[in-house]
């Protein structure tokens, strides 16, 4: 208890989430035997970042930064405008489209968030549309970038509990694309009603094979990843590496856009992304060490199964749990702490580990886009000055359809790990 209400109070008064994990990781170690298990906690912060795998979280970060400074957006967007753009809510549908091609670039929710709410969202409010509904699109397609790979979260949970990455990112391959057409859905069902714009006409085919071509060397470098790791031919480490590599050609050679300076920044950038990530990583070490000395998780899990046993209402309990504490917390934070806690529950009702990551790595990702603290909201209210509030009331429908596709891959575990049998991750 005195652990939990250190947390609590620390983040209450503002402290960072890593730094309140560590002080409350300490304060358990205390409690359980005064100070003579003090010097347990400097291996354990080194232990907790001591995995190889981890490397590939800068590097993917790097060359999300470098893709995305070098003006692949522009040309994603305008690919995915010749495609969707002459439906009513034309641009509403483009920028959901252009969310899936950015995701094999970023795998960040908040990356999407922020160049989409810089030049997507002006786009659509010059066209007619209101300024809430256009970051409210916004907002439910960037959760697709780190459904499908390659995604941050994914490594970091395929890292800590001892999941294939790339079985992981071939289960959130399915769910991105369902996100995308079913988002894409309510935006089609709403047109009519809310009189969204539409284009006069259809791109022609040579404007089409025009701007794909454009686009080409951005839409090779996701399947640069996925071919590498989904054929066994790299490590995501190797794959990441190789992304930067190619992100720097790219940007050097090719859009010759990049220059020393855009560069300098983008890797503070990605130090400074990195190193909030590794720090919340490092000291959860702490705190995931007491949590296990003091049988924290088959306490959690024997408390639920008292509850119910039934498979189903166990599944809908832990995800009621991600969803309720990512309104309030920092994901990464939350997948640390609650991984370890939540992960031996679905083993004991028989979850297929990659099958219960993508459950994990779902919930997670919707809590980026839900009040009070969703990242994505906040980093569009910022950058286009619209109030969150409204942004979250338009963003409902959305919201509600994401939840369902969660239910529905938590509960269906054929279409979850379709892609992960038919590349061999699964038996």
């Amino acid at each position: 208890m005195i652990v939990a209400l250190t947390f609590a109070g620390l983040i209450l008064f503002g402290m960072p989430i890593g730094f309140a994990i560590g002080l409350a990781g300490v304060v358990g170690l205390i409690d359980m035997g005064g100070t003579q298990f003090l010097p347990v906690g400097p291996g354990k912060v080194f232990n907790g970042l001591n995995i190889f795998p981890f490397l590939a979280m800068p590097f993917f970060i790097l060359a999300g930064e470098i893709m995305n400074h070098t003006g692949i957006t522009d040309r994603l967007v305008t690919l995915a405008r010749v495609l969707v753009g002459h439906f009513r809510g034309g641009l509403a549908h483009t920028n959901m489209l252009a969310s899936v091609f950015f995701a094999g670039l970023t795998g960040s929710a908040t990356a999407d968030a922020a160049a989409f709410g810089r030049t997507l969202v002006p786009a659509m409010v010059k066209e007619g549309y209101s300024r809430d509904f256009a970051c409210a699109v916004t907002a439910a397609g960037s959760i697709i970038g780190p459904t499908i790979p390659p995604s941050g979260l994914m490594v970091v949970y395929g890292s800590l509990m001892g999941v294939s990455i790339g079985g992981l990112f071939a289960a959130g391959i399915l769910p991105g694309l369902v996100i995308c057409g079913i988002c894409m859905m309510v935006i089609a069902l709403g047109a009519a009603r809310n009189n969204l714009p539409k284009a006069e006409s259809r791109s022609s085919t040579k404007e089409i094979i025009d701007t794909f071509f454009a686009s080409f060397t951005a839409l090779l470098m996701p399947i640069i990843i996925l071919g590498g790791i989904l054929g066994g031919i790299v490590t995501p480490t190797e794959a990441a590496s190789i992304a930067v590599a190619y992100a720097l050609f790219i940007g050097t050679f090719v859009y010759r856009t990049l220059t020393l300076d855009a560069l300098y920044r983008m890797l503070v950038s990605t130090a400074r992304i990195t190193g909030v990530i590794f720090v919340i990583i490092a000291f959860a070490g702490i705190l995931g060490w007491w949590m296990s000395f003091e049988r924290i998780p088959q306490a959690i899990a024997e408390a639920v199964l008292v509850i119910s046993d039934n498979r189903y209402a166990v599944i809908a309990i832990i995800i009621g749990i991600l969803l309720v504490v990512g309104m309030v917390m920092d994901i990464t934070a939350i997948l640390i702490i609650l991984a370890p806690v939540l992960v031996p529950l679905t083993q004991q009702i028989g979850l297929e580990p990659i099958h219960a990551g993508i459950i994990f790595v779902l919930a997670l990702n919707i809590s980026l886009m839900t009040p009070p603290v969703g990242a994505c909201l906040f980093v569009l209210s910022s950058v286009t000055g619209e109030k969150l509030e409204r942004i979250a009331m338009k963003l409902f429908p959305f919201l509600l359809a994401e939840v369902g596709i969660l239910f529905l891959f938590a509960y269906l575990e054929d279409a979850a790990l379709l892609l992960p049998r038919l590349l061999g991750f699964v038996g």
